[in-house]
């Protein structure tokens, strides 16, 4: 395992059966036995242990007064990009901000995020059949290299999928949906459970706008038609447009801590 200055690879993953064995387990019927007797065999639910966690997590998150906001989306949605600008614009007015960084490989996202000299911890999951999301045991596990009492803001930025993540509790404050334009306003319906269990909707990339048909307006129906009144603000990462009232929501929440 390397280890890069500013942030540290780790690689962890959920119990199950498998790397993608996310449905909680339920009472199966066993064997019949004489004397109108059956056996019951009821399994544990697979997210229990995470959930154990999660609590955890958020206990110590709030002794130390730190919030801690769980970023999601599919590849290629523009996220890092939006926190790299993100944890720019909140280090500038004084918030000092950390980020746990999930992906099956590589180490690129971390270092666009640590180049904002904010401190960063790299998960990948790919030494373990390659889960699809974090978990609460895999942040706690990276919080051994982040000191929590010299921060504000945790932000962890989620393995790009669109399913998995919404499913772990990982003891986050919050969590936010990153969508792009490029991927269709029909993403919300498919998609209903990641909508659902958001706080806020970012909807990125809008400076291909007019190089595309897309209806921002039907996008932020779709979505409130899964999750009424939140809210859905149109942003470019590239440009910084739109971004105001993400921060202020961000700068809100971390000050109420």
């Amino acid at each position: 395992m390397i280890f890069l200055p500013g942030f540290k690879t780790l690689a962890c993953r959920h119990r199950g059966h498998g790397p993608h064995d996310h449905s909680p387990a339920g009472a199966h019927d066993g064997p019949h036995h004489g004397g109108g007797h059956r056996e019951i065999v009821v399994e544990r639910r697979i997210l229990d242990a995470n959930d154990q966690l999660a609590r955890t997590n958020r206990r110590l998150f709030a002794d130390r007064n730190v919030f801690v906001l769980n970023v999601m989306s599919s590849p290629g949605s523009g996220k890092t990009t939006t926190l790299v600008k993100t944890i720019n614009k909140l280090q500038a007015t004084g918030i000092r901000c950390a980020v746990v960084v999930g992906d099956i490989c590589t180490r690129n996202d971390a270092d666009r995020l640590a180049a904002t000299g904010a401190p960063a911890v790299q998960i990948n999951t790919d030494q373990f059949g390659g889960d699809c999301h974090l978990t609460a045991p895999g942040v706690l596990k990276a919080l051994v290299d982040i000191d929590l009492a010299a921060i504000d803001l945790l932000i962890v930025e989620n393995v790009g999928n669109l399913v998995c993540p919404a499913e772990f509790d990982i003891g986050e404050h919050a969590r936010v949906v990153v969508l792009s334009v490029t991927e269709g306003e029909d993403k919300p319906l498919k998609y209903p459970l990641m909508f659902r269990q958001c706080d806020v909707a970012l909807l990125n990339k809008t400076d291909l706008l007019p190089y595309l048909d897309f209806d921002v307006a039907a996008a932020a129906a779709n979505i409130h038609q899964v999750h009424p009144g939140m809210p859905v603000w149109p942003v470019s990462a590239k440009t910084g447009e739109g971004l105001t009232p993400w921060l202020q929501w961000l700068r809100d929440r971390v000050a109420a801590r």
